[in-house]
């Protein structure tokens, strides 16, 4: 079962709206205007004081393209995820980052795992590794914020034989180990456990974001959240690559597949499918 409490969903719904607006290159006053809402009212609620009523969420998704009724559930806060149970998964919290670590086991049966994203204080973050007595054969870095990889020298230097597995563009994040990352190419499986770790490279919160899927489980990091979508921060690839990469790459997996995101809790690709107000179920253009 989940080894963590309840954790809050990463975004609020002033971080939705926020989110939507900067994607859409909307500021306030065309949002007000497009909606027909005060633009005092849309700024309190950007500072999550208050929340539209159903009327002005419906206006607001219209003109933001975000799905109506899923946002004005969440505006409501009529939507958190099932609990997902979690046998070969172990979070812990990337102190003093707000944002998640996940050890992944080969199997549970055996001690083989992966690291997925190494980052927070390095003498905790050993210590949590080096009391479960694994055998660490991977280090996978979902992209290059330092609250997802400004552990990875102390790690590499406690575990030389784990392979670290890293997107080339975000690879530089890590220093000198860039050298010995295994690029991340879409498709390409590494051996571990019985169907091994399947890279795929989703653009949109930075230029090198990437998951990595190992059998039901899917690692996101800052892709895709519960209810939400991380934010962009890259040169190359922006909002609309964001929204491209999730439902080209990560919503034609199986709705059972478990979420595991850089922050918040975890999910389903099922749950996110009909619940994140970002998408539109039959949109061929999201």
């Amino acid at each position: 079962m989940n080894e963590w409490p309840r954790i809050e969903l990463e975004d609020t719904v002033g971080d939705v709206l926020r989110k939507a607006m900067r994607g859409r290159r909307l500021d306030l006053r065309t949002l007000a205007a497009a909606t027909n809402i005060a633009a005092p009212s849309i700024e309190n609620w950007l500072a999550d004081r208050g929340a539209p009523n159903p009327d002005e969420a419906d206006r607001l998704a219209t003109a933001l393209g975000m799905e109506a009724r899923r946002f004005a559930r969440r505006a409501a806060g009529a939507w958190y995820p099932e609990e997902v149970a979690t046998p070969r998964v172990r979070r812990h919290a990337q102190l003093p980052h707000p944002s998640n670590g996940y050890v992944v086991y080969a199997s549970s049966e055996e001690r083989t795992a992966a690291l997925v994203d190494p980052a927070g204080d390095p003498e905790r973050l050993l210590a949590r590794l080096q009391e479960r007595s694994l055998d660490l054969a991977y280090i996978l870095i979902t992209h290059k914020h330092d609250d997802h990889c400004d552990a990875a020298g102390s790690v590499a230097a406690a575990y030389p034989d784990a392979r670290i597995v890293m997107h080339e563009i975000d690879a530089p994040a890590i220093g000198a180990l860039a050298a010995r990352a295994i690029p991340i190419r879409k498709g390409e499986r590494l051996a571990f456990g019985a169907t091994g770790i399947e890279t795929i490279p989703t653009p949109g919160h930075t230029d090198g974001s990437s998951c990595f899927r190992i059998d039901d489980l899917l690692f996101t990091g800052d892709t895709l959240f519960a209810g939400s979508v991380g934010g962009c921060f890259g040169d190359r690839f922006g909002y609309l690559d964001l929204l491209a990469s999730i439902r080209r790459e990560l919503f034609t997996l199986p709705n059972e597949m478990a979420v595991f995101p850089g922050h918040g809790p975890p999910t389903r690709i099922g749950w996110e499918r009909n619940e994140n107000p970002f998408f539109f179920g039959e949109d061929p253009n999201e």
